[in-house]
């Protein structure tokens, strides 16, 4: 019972979800983690809401959508008009017991068992939504990481890093390059094609800071959906990328009357 997949900013995109899953049974799957953002930006909020719960995350994490859509009346503060109008249509399709399961997720927690800290922002100031891009980040989150690995999202741009030991000699936190790789920026190498999945091996006495990019509404140039698997017996964590049916998402914002581009940014994956 050693793999758990790591999922994150699903935002109500059953599409990509059932896509997930079903790369997930295939590769043996045991439980699952979930770093925030179930709702927000796409229609399907309650298949996602009631699969959420069929799933019976071992931990889970609240994400800023998560958390506007569950309050009633406040006015999201810092969402572009698209994102607003979109949590104002889903705290409207919101049960009282879908808000409690929400609600009922913290904004940052370890994992029982396993050395893993989950956090949908950053865990210095987890409710105040900042974001993880580059190494000058990751050392402020390294600061306040107390276990080996973390998984974030909140960006919906993979990126990881690895911290050293002092006593390695090599330059304490980098950029786990290949992670990071997209549509958007690929390496120079002219044959280079994006890996439908991609194998970190944890080394001892390192720390890891791992953002696995979004389910449902990709930034990177690559429309697939993104999730990770951690293997606690063979100290790996492996980023998928499993493609979806688009045009069925998109065809719900549309007879949601959501706005446009949020139908339209899944086909760009930005």
């Amino acid at each position: 019972m050693a793999k758990y997949a790591v999922l994150s900013d699903i935002h109500s995109n059953f599409d990509a979800l059932e896509a997930v899953l079903e790369k997930c049974r295939a590769i043996g799957v045991d439980h699952y983690l979930f770093l925030g953002d179930l709702v927000g930006y796409n229609a399907d909020v309650k298949r996602c809401v009631a699969k959420a719960k069929e799933l019976n995350f071992v931990a889970a994490v609240r994400g800023n959508h998560d958390d506007f859509a569950i309050r009633k009346d406040d006015i999201p503060n810092g969402f572009n008009t698209n994102a607003a109008i979109a949590i104002g249509w889903t705290r409207n399709m919101l049960s009282d017991e879908d808000r409690e399961f929400i609600g009922n997720m913290p904004y940052k927690r370890t994992v029982p068992g396993i050395p893993v800290t989950l956090v949908h922002a950053t865990l210095d100031s987890p409710e105040t939504w900042g974001y993880v891009f580059d190494t000058h980040h990751a050392v402020g989150n390294f600061s306040y990481q107390l276990s080996q690995i973390c998984f974030c999202g909140h960006s919906h741009v993979p990126v990881a890093f690895d911290k050293a030991p002092f006593a390695s000699g090599r330059k304490l936190v980098e950029v786990i390059d290949q992670w990071e790789h997209s549509a958007a920026f690929p390496p120079a190498d002219e044959d280079f094609t994006i890996a439908d999945e991609l194998e970190v091996k944890l080394a001892k006495g390192h720390k890891y800071l791992f953002n696995i990019g979004s389910i449902g509404q990709p930034r990177n140039g690559d429309t697939r959906a993104s999730f990770a698997v951690y293997d606690k017996e063979a100290e790996t964590v492996t980023r998928y990328r499993v493609p979806y049916d688009i045009a069925s998402a998109q065809a719900k914002v549309r007879e949601a009357g959501l706005p446009e581009r949020l139908a339209l940014r899944l086909e760009w994956g930005r």
